[in-house]
């Protein structure tokens, strides 16, 4: 078992997806409904926030500079220093109450976010994949909470959950035209407590599920659903998880505060904060930018 240690309390109602960019040092994630982007720096400690007018659910890196945020309303294009948003698309505007939600990029450079419904009804979200010509394409439906997203090391398999389902989805995924097929479930949570949220993966191919309700990261082998390890978090509401550092040895951990009780809060102070881990059994995968 290994220990998380408090890096940053912010005190975030949702804090969410976070990912590392190795060529700044930096680590960018995000806080859902206080509609703030932050940026750490663990050199100085800092975190700079930056309000983005609408709720945010995931930020990736772009290839040619700046950020992609998947927002309430659709992808913009965001750069920190002019602070500029620039609209790209919104394929759900006429889907009253959903938002954007969890999302990564692939190996090709991708950008794949899915959405959910604010009341959480059930199968009225989607998740689509904004390719490097800036067009979107819907690859799934029927989706209520869409989360969780990685490429196993190969580029052969995806893995996705939708948090409602309980489980960790695989697919069979082709690199050059990301198609996906063969849909299977490779890890499964029978205690309703325990939520599969965010999710990352390490050099072996093993996946490591942020677990809302479990106070953890959970390591697992998606070939046959063993627990290898557990990370422990003094918070309840784990939402999301990324490798990072010089050596990519470091799981940073974001969670959150929203719905706890003040008895609650009293027994989790922390809730909200930013975690980080030091990991030894293995590294993890750099994250793929933006292509387009």
């Amino acid at each position: 078992m290994i220990k998380s240690e408090l890096v940053l309390d912010e005190k975030a109602l949702i804090g969410e997806s976070p990912i590392w960019d190795e060529k700044t040092g930096l680590l960018y994630w995000v806080d859902i409904p206080s509609r703030c982007l932050y940026v750490y720096d663990p050199s100085n400690g800092s975190n700079r926030r930056f309000n983005v007018g609408q709720q945010v659910g995931t930020v990736v890196c772009r290839e040619k500079g700046g950020l992609l945020l998947a927002l309430e309303h659709g992808f913009y294009f965001f750069d920190t220093i002019t602070e500029k948003l620039t609209f790209i698309n919104d394929p759900e505007k006429n889907l009253d109450g959903n938002r954007f939600n969890d999302g990564k990029c692939d190996p090709k450079g991708r950008f794949w976010a899915g959405t959910m419904n604010n009341k959480k009804i059930i199968g009225n979200a989607n998740l689509y994949v904004l390719d490097e010509k800036q067009k979107v394409n819907k690859v799934l439906d029927g989706i209520t909470i869409s989360n969780g997203i990685v490429w196993s090391p190969d580029n052969t398999r995806m893995y996705f959950i939708d948090s409602i389902t309980s489980r960790v989805d695989a697919f069979n995924y082709d690199n050059e035209s990301g198609n996906i097929w063969g849909r299977r479930t490779v890890v499964e949570f029978c205690d309703d407590a325990l939520t599969p949220d965010g999710m990352t993966i390490d050099e072996d191919g093993m996946i490591w599920v942020a677990l809302w309700g479990g106070s953890s990261v959970r390591r697992f082998d998606p070939n046959n659903g063993e627990l290898l390890e557990t990370v422990t978090v003094d918070a309840s509401q784990v939402t999301a998880c990324a490798f990072g550092g010089p050596s990519m040895d470091e799981l940073y951990i974001t969670t959150a505060r929203v719905d706890l009780s003040p008895e609650e809060l009293l027994k989790e102070p922390f809730a909200g904060g930013l975690f980080r881990a030091k990991i030894s059994v293995v590294k993890g995968l750099k994250s793929y930018k933006y292509i387009g």
